[in-house]
């Protein structure tokens, strides 16, 4: 069972930035991740009573799992939702910030103390070469300034979450920790609210629908399962199945929200593909 987490965990992630769309189309951005992170908070609390676990921890690992919420949850989820709300394609908004293998492999030797092989090297590069042969010279462009330096904060904030995660090891319960990384992402976006935007969400079929497949399919079940991964597995190979989230989302994304592929977009999936391949496979 435990190995077919990974292909969930990359169906599950791709098919959040397709049900972005339709949740920004329907809402302020940072007022739908503050509704979507309250519920999580509550999901996460009731399980945890239900299951007996301990909800009050000691005050280091509170900081260290809302800090944790703050970067995943704030600031990665934050910068994708704003970046699509001002017209980035989701697919490229999913490349850029699935860019998180190049980073996390060239900090995790340092912070981590793990062995990068050559053959993962291998692999990252052939990533980024895929990532900027799908970025091409549309910035600016087709793509929005102010949405590529968004979908960057994103990457920066969702790689030095991992590499945080990985770094604590607080031996929390599952459900504890997530529901104190749900509360600090609320928390951040109700901040973002009330200093820069007006919040409103139209409660329409479509936000519900969306907002339910976010709540339910990915907090509950792609995050934990993220979590799982990063917490039994060197970072650096657990963030390498990232690459595999942007051909998957582009995908999505042409099936369900019509957006356009051209030919180099096409290459450069497929050389991310091959760079996620080369990073993971055995010996």
């Amino acid at each position: 069972m435990i190995r077919v987490f990974p292909l969930v965990f990359v169906i599950l992630w791709s098919s959040a930035f397709v049900t972005t769309k339709p949740i920004i189309d329907n809402s302020d951005p940072f007022a739908a991740l503050a509704f979507r992170f309250f519920f999580v908070t509550l999901g996460f609390f009731i399980f945890s009573i239900c299951t007996k676990q301990k909800i009050l921890i000691n005050n280091k690992s509170l900081f260290q799992s809302i800090f944790s919420g703050v970067l995943f949850h704030g600031i990665y989820l934050g910068g994708v939702f704003y970046s699509v709300s001002i017209g980035m394609p989701t697919g490229i908004a999913a490349l850029i910030v699935t860019l998180q293998p190049i980073l996390t492999n060239a900090l995790a030797g340092k912070f981590l103390d793990e062995k990068v092989t050559f053959k993962q090297w291998v692999g990252v590069i052939l990533g980024f070469i895929g990532a900027a042969l799908v970025l091409g010279f549309d910035i600016g462009s087709s793509l929005p300034i102010f949405g590529v330096i968004a979908s960057f904060v994103a990457l920066l904030a969702i790689t030095i979450s991992t590499l945080w995660q990985k770094k604590i090891s607080n031996n929390l319960p599952l459900s504890v920790s997530n529901m104190y990384q749900a509360m600090g992402g609320c928390f951040f976006h109700i901040i973002i609210i009330f200093i820069f935007s007006e919040p409103y969400i139209n409660f329409t079929s479509t936000f519900l629908i969306a907002i339910s497949h976010q709540i339910f399919l990915v907090s509950f079940g792609a995050f934990t399962i993220l979590m799982f991964l990063i917490k039994n597995n060197s970072a650096s190979k657990t963030v390498s199945i990232f690459f595999l989230i942007p051909p998957i989302t582009a995908i999505m994304a042409w099936l369900f929200l019509n957006e356009k592929l051209n030919n180099s977009d096409l290459i450069g999936f497929a050389v991310a593909t091959l760079g996620v391949y080369i990073a993971t496979r055995k010996q």
